[in-house]
């Protein structure tokens, strides 16, 4: 999980516009994309070629305009792969006019999978992990995003299979679960065989959004959850008032969903660091992560 920006609206000398980039099996995703973020990339040495899919929570600036950029630099590295960019219709709408005017004659395409918000359902798949959206509450059409890990197929343990002299036709069955019959008729269980994988992991991306508990059920027990917090409980009004959370209403949803782990963003301007708003959520949840930019995290 790499974080390139975690400020909210106004532009500040202390974070860049929101933008994540989740890395799986060699495979990037990236969830919104502020402004700077294909510089933010670059300083993290973040590769674009293995970048497939992008995923818009809403059309507000803070969260979309870097896509001009980031796809004309894309076309400048020669990029010939698919580009398939997830997100609420009006994503296409706002799109669609730049790449004609900016972006005629790429040798890629770049398609458009419009999403209901409004919808918990599945976004994307491939072989590595599926994508759930998740309804959120804000002043336009928004939504969240579930990416939950595949199971991996279980690790041979060559020292058994060495000496049960297990053919190697046989391996990708015994990965996925099969016992070994042995040609005098012996059942070899498969727990002797091979070792489990470790459990599939899942990450919540839940921003911007006031607080809104019915998205616990879609994000129970998740590895890591990122939830806004762009204010400090003493402007909870502020809060209610632009459709977004404080810190304490972040660490009560992580506390209510049993999340192993919080990650608070999306910082207001008015905050000269994010330590007040950490604090804040630490005595709800004390599992909390201040996100900051430039920032690698394991899930």
């Amino acid at each position: 999980m790499n974080i390139l920006g975690c400020g909210s609206a106004l532009p500040t000398t202390r974070h860049l516009a929101t933008s994540q980039v989740v890395d799986l099996r060699d495979k990037l995703y990236m969830i919104d994309c502020g402004e700077g973020t294909q510089v933010q990339m670059r300083r993290m040495r973040i590769k674009f070629s293995r970048l497939n899919h992008i995923f818009i929570s809403h059309l507000h600036g803070d969260h979309c305009f870097g896509l001009p950029g980031l796809i004309s630099t894309l076309g400048m590295l020669g990029r010939l792969g698919e580009l398939v960019i997830h997100g609420p219709k009006e994503v296409e709408s706002y799109m669609r006019p730049v790449l004609h005017l900016f972006c005629k004659g790429f040798p890629f395409e770049v398609r458009f999978n419009p999403i209901d918000p409004t919808k918990h359902t599945l976004v994307m798949e491939d072989h590595s992990l599926r994508v759930y959206s998740i309804p959120l509450k804000h002043r336009i059409p928004c939504c969240g995003y579930l990416f939950a890990e595949k199971e991996k197929e279980a690790h041979i343990i060559r020292e058994m299979t060495d000496f049960y002299n297990v053919p190697i036709r046989m391996m990708q069955e015994i990965k996925r679960g099969a016992d070994f019959v042995t040609p005098e008729g012996e059942v070899i269980p498969n727990a002797r065989l091979t070792r489990p994988a470790e459990p599939p992991k899942r990450y919540a991306y839940c921003s911007d959004t006031a607080f809104h508990p019915s998205i616990i059920p879609f994000i129970e027990g998740v590895d890591l959850l990122y939830h806004e917090a762009t204010f400090a409980e003493c402007d909870a009004a502020r809060a209610k008032e632009t459709f977004h959370s404080t810190a304490r209403q972040a660490a009560e949803i992580a506390r209510d969903a049993h999340v192993k782990r919080l990650m608070i963003g999306h910082y207001s301007a008015r905050y000269e660091q994010s330590l007040v708003l950490k604090q804040e959520a630490d005595t709800i949840f004390p599992h909390t992560i201040a996100a900051e930019e430039g920032m690698k995290l394991e899930i």
